[in-house]
């Protein structure tokens, strides 16, 4: 629901305990309030670092848009407030601190938008200014992160000084801005700028739908169903103990519809219990969009609760516009409205072609996730080290990340592949049971890489190397981290692999599909086993794996990764990183032992270990 400024959000601040300085604020604080819509110089203007998308290349350029072409529910990205960045990493550590009496008290988005976002008058000053350049203001964050808003190309132009043109791409007609963005002088005290003002989509992550025969264990093939990969990595134990994700809502970042059918069937045909996702349209329902959407969509929903089989899934549908992509409208409503325990993001886009606004608005977005107990799983890449590319790309230009999946308060799900090659019938039967498992146990695994240099096509890969925006966190540190002062990615893997790749039902058929998307979804249906047994939301889980890795790969604690070892996320074109000892910037600290994991889980009931007597270990804030 659109957010009204009022004299009540104060009272809300001062329930959450705002202390005197934040309400006060230091004099930038005062100077931004000091602004009004009135006052703002619009000749006086500040660009959008990064506002033009590499996609709007001139060859493409088929002419000027149109002018009243509608440009639905952009998205404007506001500053924190004056010392809100300082405020917010001070309370995330000690949330995430064991020694801490906030230790797991997290706040809600109310709370998060009185301690860190802008106050009233600011707000009301950014509204202003958007209405008087004929704007629709269709809401206000309830954080105080961004509005939404639209309007038409003429009040984009006018409003941003820019330009949208339309270009043309194998066929298809897409919209975009061709000269830099800005807004006043004035408002870029309050404001980041537009997260984007074009219509090119955020590439999802997977490697596109194949046919499978009807056997799925046939011919020396192998698919994985729900009971494979509940052998392979130790999910039984957990199950027996009734650690089903019952109770516990997790939801899935999307832009399309999908058929309901295809997911009962998908559930019946793998005996998993009846439990029908919900389906929440955010805005205008979109539809089918086309069957490579549906394929990611039905993979994030059907794999995340095939592992989490008794959670509540809930599948947050965005209809993208002419500015904005369906992804981050879903990913700003699931936050918006505090919706799970965990989400996962199967989707992304390299760093350097996001620009300063959009990385931004993901990192603070990922961070208010954080704050209120939200595990945020977003897929590392399919393009190798080459973050730049699709994975359908022939070569890499450079290393880079998806800044989706860089930011401090998320975990970067990458992508493994079974070694299991050279003697198969030691890892899988000849036969399928009644529920299609073929595995018969722990298969040993490598990084994950399909691509040209292996003989295929492609870069297909587990995307991974070190940030270019982000400097390392405190937490990430574990034998193995690069000492490069970058946050590294990936944090953890799992199997993404097409040969052994995971099973999907879609519209009436089944299909294997294969790449971080199907990574992603399924270690985010691990947490919601977590957050069941442990009985609270766990937020950054960062803050609880490398303190795992480290006590394993340091030999103080128990085993509960496996280690990956061998092959890289070397593509053509770009050399990448090895798949070593402990952690690499190819998987992570390696795939889980599911049932370990939950064992020995650093918890808030103290469920863990620590070196020395009492077998329990703890994590201290650096």
């Amino acid at each position: 629901m659109p957010m009204k400024l009022s004299k009540s959000l104060l009272l809300v601040a001062s329930i959450v305990g705002l202390t005197a300085s934040l309400l006060a604020g230091p004099f930038e604080s005062r100077a931004r309030s000091a602004q009004t819509a009135s006052t703002i110089d619009d000749a006086d203007r500040v660009p959008f670092a990064g506002s033009v998308s590499p996609l709007a290349e001139p060859q493409f350029d088929i002419g000027r848009s149109d002018l009243d072409l509608p440009v639905e529910r952009m998205i404007l990205s506001l500053k924190l407030r004056a010392g809100g960045q300082q405020a917010l990493d001070a309370l995330l550590a000690t949330q995430h601190d064991t020694h801490s009496p906030q230790l797991h008290q997290w706040i809600t988005p109310e709370q998060f938008g009185a301690k860190f976002g802008l106050g009233d008058a600011q707000l009301a000053t950014v509204s202003s200014w958007l209405e008087s350049h004929g704007f629709h203001v269709d809401e206000v964050a309830t954080g105080r992160g961004w509005i939404n808003f639209s309007g038409t190309v003429k009040q984009v132009e006018n409003a941003f000084a820019t330009e949208i043109h339309d270009y043309q791409i194998d066929g298809k007609i897409y919209h975009a801005n061709s000269v830099p963005a800005s807004i006043p002088r004035g408002l870029a005290q309050l404001a980041n700028g537009v997260v984007t003002l074009h219509s090119f989509p955020r590439p999802a992550h997977n490697t596109g739908a194949r046919p499978v025969p009807p056997d799925f264990n046939a011919g020396g093939s192998h698919f994985l169903s729900p009971d494979d990969f509940a052998t392979i990595y130790n999910l039984g134990g957990a199950y027996g103990s009734g650690y089903t994700g019952a109770g516990e809502t997790i939801a899935i970042v999307g832009r399309t519809d999908i058929l309901l059918s295809d997911v009962t069937t998908f559930r019946s045909t793998f005996g998993l219990p009846v439990n029908n996702p919900t389906f929440v349209h955010n805005g205008a329902d979109p539809g089918v969009v086309s069957s490579n959407e549906e394929t990611e969509a039905d993979l994030d929903v059907e794999w995340s609760g095939a592992v989490a089989k008794n959670a509540t899934l809930k599948f947050v549908i965005s209809k993208s516009t002419v500015s904005t992509d369906g992804v981050d409208l879903s990913a700003q409503y699931i936050v918006n409205n505090n919706l799970a325990v965990a989400m996962s993001t199967s989707f992304g886009q390299c760093e350097a072609n996001m620009g300063a606004t959009e990385n931004t608005f993901y990192k603070n977005l990922w961070a208010q996730a954080a704050s209120q107990g939200i595990t945020s799983f977003v897929s590392s890449g399919d393009s190798g080290a080459a973050g730049c590319e699709g994975g359908n790309s022939s070569t890499g230009s450079g290393r880079a990340v998806s800044g989706l999946s860089t930011t401090p308060y998320n975990v970067c799900v990458g992508g493994t592949e079974f070694n299991d090659t050279g003697n198969p019938s030691l890892y899988w039967s000849p036969t399928n049971t009644t529920t299609k498992g073929s595995a018969l146990s722990y298969i040993p695994e490598v990084a994950w890489n399909e691509s040209g240099s292996n003989g295929g096509s492609g870069l297909w890969s587990t995307g991974g190397g070190a940030s270019s925006v982000y400097s390392k966190p405190s937490w990430q540190v574990a034998p193995g981290v690069p000492a490069d002062s970058k946050r590294d990615v990936p944090d953890i893997s799992l199997t993404a692999a097409g040969h052994d790749g995971y099973l999907v039902y879609q519209e009436g058929s089944f299909f294997v599909v294969s790449g971080t998307s199907a990574s992603s979804p399924s270690m985010m249906g691990l947490m919601a086993l977590i957050v069941q047994k442990d009985g609270a939301r766990q937020g950054n889980a960062n803050t609880v794996l490398y303190p795992m890795a480290a006590a394993q790969y340091g030999g103080t604690g128990p085993t509960v990764f496996h280690d990956t070892i061998g092959s890289s996320n070397t593509v053509p074109g770009v050399t990448g990183f090895t798949a070593g000892v402990a952690y690499d910037q190819a998987t992570g600290v390696g795939s889980v032992d599911g049932t370990a994991l939950l064992t020995h889980w650093i918890g808030i009931f103290g469920d863990d270990f620590e070196s020395g007597t009492t077998g329990r270990w703890t994590i201290v804030a650096n």
